[in-house]
């Protein structure tokens, strides 16, 4: 009955390793797959961002990533900013001012980068009269990340709604165009939020090292535990004998 139990006792250990093992063989393939496939992915955001559409005051939304030029005058009075960036090491907030358009519709414009340092004062910046012509690249309105307070703190935005403005005929189009030529220009930050495709290369091959060490560690384990499961079995066999 011992030997018996004994018997059961390594053929469980040897299932249970076994198990363990393959578990983790199978995520580090799945999850190396999934990074493989999110590379390719990438790539093709990526070239939709470099083949995408120069449109002027479109009627239509237009697709993120779309080169888009507009005229109008700025509503110096209506301007907001996003608050807690960062370009180059220094502190500060992106500038967020409405555009009258020649068709009387409403654009927001992010026009770059103002540092502020630490104060919490509300910042300053200087708005162009007059009508401008402005081109820069299209943001398509999408989920943000939860608020853990209010959205809106004085002239400040934790990020970027279309419904802190008060408008009553609202904008044009549910996005924002990044500003990267003309009047009312400050420093470019902005930067698709987009992995590079070797990152996730990169990330794949990590998961997969991690199933091919699983796979020999699982190998050297399990060859160990027959090895100890066949002495047992000789040992048996002798007291048996004697």
């Amino acid at each position: 009955m011992t030997r018996f139990a004994t018997r059961i006792r390594s053929s469980r250990r040897l299932a249970l390793w076994f198990g363990f093992w393959a578990c983790l063989v199978v995520l580090g393939l799945g999850l190396g797959l999934w990074q493989w496939e999110r590379a390719a992915d990438k790539r093709e955001l990526l070239a939709s961002f470099e083949s995408a559409p120069r449109l002027v005051a479109p009627e239509t939304s237009p697709p993120n990533g779309a080169r888009i030029t507009v005229s109008g005058e700025y509503l110096a009075d209506e301007t907001l900013f996003l608050d807690n960036r960062i370009h180059a090491d220094r502190l500060g907030v992106a500038v967020l001012t409405p555009l009258r358009g020649d068709d009387g519709r409403l654009w927001l414009v992010e026009r770059g980068f103002l540092s502020t340092g630490p104060s919490r004062d509300t910042p300053r910046v200087s708005t162009p009269d007059g009508r401008v012509t402005l081109k820069g690249r299209w943001q398509v309105a999408g989920d943000s990340a939860p608020l853990l307070g209010p959205n809106r703190e004085g002239k400040r935005l934790q990020h970027i709604d279309l419904g802190a403005w008060e408008t009553p005929d609202g904008f044009a189009h549910a996005g924002w165009l990044h500003l990267e030529a003309g009047k009312g220009h400050l420093t470019s930050w902005w930067r698709p939020n987009v992995l590079p495709p070797s990152r996730h290369l990169g990330y794949a091959a990590q998961w997969w090292g991690l199933a091919l060490t699983a796979m020999v560690v699982m190998i050297v384990g399990a060859r160990r535990l027959s090895r100890d499961r066949r002495g047992h079995r000789l040992e048996n066999k002798q007291e048996t004998r004697s």
